[in-house]
């Protein structure tokens, strides 16, 4: 037996043998990892040294009708190398001096980049390189460049058709307009490209790895043509000033097959730059506003009193002096109209004759015609954001809404519900869809698909649509809308107001106003709505929206070739030519108010600093070259410390005193309208007190 010194000593050497063989087991063990699972942990490693990134696809562009470019992206490029690149070393200098001939930056420049990396095998020497200068730099084949590109989304025509276009975010996603609506297929696929992890936890691309090419977004194709939805923005704007409204809103459409021509709103914004404009410019009204129509929807009056035979176009109705009470509430004309048909009661829009016969209109009918028409449904055009208006059931009607109802109260609509109602008179009673995207292409111009022209449903019969004819065109011709006739061609359509609702009660003193019609009366080709928020001028639709509509199809009737022989002076005008406009005397204005008045006569002003939005314009200078012409504009700071009054002459009466009064000067205004003379007279020193007079 061991003795107790022994023992220990054995149990020692034992140990010690043990632990000597633990470091030899280790290092059998990595030789047969590395033998046998060496390949497989290997690639591991790499893939979770290497990930992809998303290359982004080319999003798809915006024409007009014509194949004119409205929205579409600047490629650019971040240009990298890989130093580590065999070869890279020997051909650094010649790519150096390429670059600097190419870029204009000094040779040096990318030089010490490369000597001083933040990450050593990915070093970018430009953030920023036109398509034409990355395409020069692949062509140069060298192994060690990486060519990573970015896209930004431009609107070429800035602020023309922005409530239509819409914009994007940051990252090139469509938040409004089209862009929204057709995000996916303007979008396209994005690609990938390899990409790894450095020791500093850096990623990088890797030179010559894998690359899944993007697929390309697809291209929308309009129905408006950018000349007709110049004119439409130029007049509306013109109108709006000379009216005095808060905002405005215009649409044309093809009544036969619903094809937006053109779409407009006051005021506007830059779909470049979204963020500089207040929320409220960049509303479409067209579609997104409820609103009450007035004598508008006196259409759809018209045409169930005349199919459920409750009265005819000859027959006599008394309206009185102007006022009548039905169905327990007052109602009031214009002027005394005394006793007159029901096809003057169109033409002369009264109020007190519709009232009368909407009592004997059975309450479900007129609910069932209301929508057949359209009303309190959307027309689900290719728009985001649109709202159905309002229309209550028969169930939840009062005692005097029939009346009301029948003149264009109680029921709430935009102005794209009206324009399509109208739209139906047009096509003999049928309703069709409005849309805006004719065409999707791809890449290459070549059509995937294209949009089918679709009818609602018959809101009413053909032969009623004919016999209302006359009485709509006598809405023209010599009723409340003389101010949109034109020589020579015939158009039908109807002129309405309805005052606002304020604090719960109608305010008579805020309304809107619009007028909807279509031209050739009898081979309808343009159907168009013009609507005026809270006019100044006047609260009717024929003074403020009847001359814009005129003022439109004047000049959409020379750029038309289905319509030349109607034209009264016929030009030979290129469609792509604007006429020549008169530019606007605005030397003496502050330019924020220059730059409206300019953009009221169809300019594009010159863009103005935010600190000298209240200097004095000096002078301007214009070029009618391309869609809308620029106006260029001089200006300088008042010469003293003291107030100037500006030349307010030709703005809107509004406008002039909403500019004193934020200027500090206290205002009396006689009349409304445009500003037609002014005291101070423009030039002289203003004490704090001026006075407007008004053309009306």
């Amino acid at each position: 037996m061991l003795k107790p010194k022994d023992q220990i000593l054995a149990r020692m050497y034992v140990v010690l043998t043990l632990l000597s063989i633990i470091p030899a087991l280790i290092v059998v063990q990595i030789i047969s990892i590395h033998l046998n699972k060496g390949e497989d942990l290997r690639l591991q490693g790499e893939q979770q040294a290497r990930s992809y990134k998303a290359i982004p696809a080319l999003r798809g562009s915006i024409l007009d009708a014509n194949g004119r470019t409205l929205a579409a992206n600047s490629a650019r490029y971040v240009v990298s190398v890989d130093p580590t690149m065999p070869g890279f070393k020997a051909d650094a200098s010649e790519f150096y001096n390429r670059l600097e001939k190419l870029t204009g930056r000094p040779a040096s420049y990318f030089k010490n980049r490369v000597n001083s990396p933040t990450s050593p095998k990915y070093v970018t020497l430009l953030n920023s390189v036109t398509e034409s200068q990355g395409e020069t730099i692949d062509a140069w084949g060298y192994d060690a460049v990486i060519l990573e590109p970015r896209f930004s989304r431009t609107y070429n025509y800035s602020k023309m058709l922005a409530h239509v276009l819409g914009h994007v975010s940051a990252d090139n996603s469509g938040i409004a307009g089209l862009e929204l609506q057709y995000e996916k297929h303007l979008q396209g696929v994005p690609g990938k490209l390899a990409i790894k992890k450095d020791r500093n936890g850096q990623h990088q691309a890797v030179a010559g790895g894998p690359i899944v090419r993007p697929v390309q977004g697809e291209n929308l194709v309009l129905t408006i043509d950018v000349v007709h939805q110049s004119i439409l923005e130029e007049e509306l704007a013109r109108g709006a000033a000379e009216a005095g409204a808060t905002w405005a809103t215009a649409i044309a459409m093809d009544p036969r097959t619903g094809a937006i021509l053109a779409m407009a709103n006051v005021p506007t914004y830059d779909p470049n730059r979204p963020a500089a404009y207040a929320t409220h410019a960049r509303r479409n009204h067209a579609i997104t506003d409820r609103i009450e129509p007035g004598s508008t929807f006196k259409l759809v009056s018209a045409a169930v009193a005349l199919e459920q035979r409750v009265v005819s176009l000859s027959d006599s109705i008394e309206t009185g002096n102007g006022f009548a009470v039905v169905s327990g509430v007052g109602i009031s004309d214009t002027h005394a109209n005394g006793t007159i048909t029901f096809e003057q009661a169109i033409a002369l829009s009264s109020n007190i004759a519709f009232a009368k016969v909407s009592t004997e209109i059975d309450h479900g009918k007129l609910y069932q015609y209301a929508r057949n028409f359209g009303f309190g449904q959307p027309t689900w055009i290719d728009l985001p954001g649109e709202v159905g208006g309002r229309l209550k059931k028969p169930s939840e009607w009062s005692k005097t809404t029939p009346s009301r109802l029948s003149i264009g109260y109680e029921v709430e609509v935009t102005p794209l519900q009206v324009l399509a109602a109208y739209a139906a008179l047009a096509n003999d009673g049928l309703l069709v869809q409005p849309y805006l995207v004719a065409a999707r292409t791809d890449v290459q111009g070549q059509r995937i698909w294209t949009a089918r022209q679709d009818s609602v449903r018959r809101a009413f019969k053909a032969k009623t649509a004919r016999k209302l004819l006359p009485a709509f065109e006598k809405v023209i011709n010599e009723g409340t809308a003389t101010e949109a006739n034109i020589a020579g061609v015939r158009i039908a359509g109807k002129t309405g107001t309805a005052n606002k609702v304020v604090n719960g009660k109608y305010d008579r003193s805020r309304s809107r106003a619009s007028f909807v019609g279509y031209f050739p009366a009898d081979n309808p080709e343009v159907a168009m709505i013009v609507v005026m928020d809270e006019p100044a001028l006047s609260p009717y639709g024929g003074v403020v929206a009847a001359p814009v509509f005129r003022r439109v199809a004047e000049r959409w009737l020379n750029t038309m070739p289905q319509l030349y022989h109607l034209a009264s002076d016929l030009q030979d005008t290129d469609t792509d030519t604007i006429p020549k406009r008169d530019l606007p005397r605005v030397e003496g204005q502050p330019v924020s108010l220059a730059a409206a008045h300019l953009e009221a006569a169809g300019f594009q002003p010159s863009r103005i600093r935010g600190d000298q939005k209240d200097w004095l314009v000096t002078n301007v200078s214009t070029t009618n070259k391309g869609i809308i012409p620029v106006a260029r504009m001089d200006y300088e700071p008042p010469k003293d410390a003291e107030k100037v009054m500006p030349n307010m002459e030709g703005l809107s009466v509004r406008q002039a005193t909403n500019w004193l009064m934020a200027n500090g000067i206290e205002v009396t205004v006689h009349g409304h309208g445009s500003v037609a003379a002014q005291t101070p007279p423009a030039g002289d020193t203003v004490d704090g007190r001026a006075t407007l007079r008004g053309t009306r």
